[in-house]
C-alpha cells in the first residue's frame, strides 16, 4: 500500500481570533532523503488556507479536516506530522468524549464537540498515523521530516503576518 505524508500546521491571532492553516502533501515517490535544497522547492506546494473564530485548537484540528478533504478521496496509508499536543492526544481520549457524549464534568457541550467528531470520523475511514513532532526546534537539530513541516509552519506564520 502507498503512503501520503502530510505535514499540518497553523497559526492563529488570539486577539482578532483568525488563524491560517497550512499543509504539504507528498506521495510515496517523493518519501525518500531530500536534500535541503529539494525541500526548499517544496515550499511552493505548501496550500494555506484563512480561518475565522477561531484558537489555537481549533485551528489545529480545522486544519487537519481541511487538509483531508482537499486530498479526498485518499486512497493511500497517511502520516500525519504535527506539532499539536491536542491532535495527538485525541486518539487517547475518544473513549471518554464519546461516552460522556462531549460534555464536560459541568455538562456543557464541549466547544470543539463537533471538529472531533469529524476527527474521529476520518480517522475510522482512513488509514491515519499520527506523528508529534517538536514544534519550533532549532534549524541545526531539524531532521528531514522537520524542514518538511517548519515550510507549513513557515507558511502558516507568514500568511498570518500578511
Amino acid at each position: 500500500m502507498s503512503t501520503l505524508l502530510l505535514f499540518t500546521d497553523g497559526s492563529v491571532h488570539i486577539q482578532s481570533k483568525v488563524g491560517y492553516g497550512a499543509f504539504l502533501a507528498l506521495n510515496d515517490d517523493e518519501n525518500r532523503p531530500l536534500g535541503i535544497s529539494e525541500v526548499s522547492k517544496l515550499a511552493e506546494r505548501v496550500q494555506t488556507k484563512r480561518f475565522e473564530d477561531t484558537s489555537s485548537t481549533r485551528l489545529e484540528l480545522q486544519t487537519l479536516l481541511w487538509a483531508v478533504d482537499a486530498l479526498s478521496p485518499i486512497k493511500q496509508k497517511i502520516i500525519i506530522h504535527t506539532d499539536s499536543q491536542n491532535i495527538i492526544g485525541l486518539p487517547g481520549r475518544r473513549d471518554r468524549l464519546q461516552r460522556q457524549d462531549y460534555y464536560t464534568k459541568r455538562h456543557q457541550r464541549l466547544k470543539n464537540h463537533g471538529l472531533y467528531r469529524r476527527f474521529y470520523d476520518v480517522m475510522d475511514s482512513l488509514d491515519i498515523t499520527l506523528v508529534k513532532l517538536e514544534g519550533h526546534k532549532p534549524a541545526a537539530a531539524h531532521t528531514e521530516r522537520d524542514r518538511l513541516f517548519a515550510l507549513v509552519d513557515k507558511a502558516s506564520r507568514e500568511a498570518m503576518r500578511g
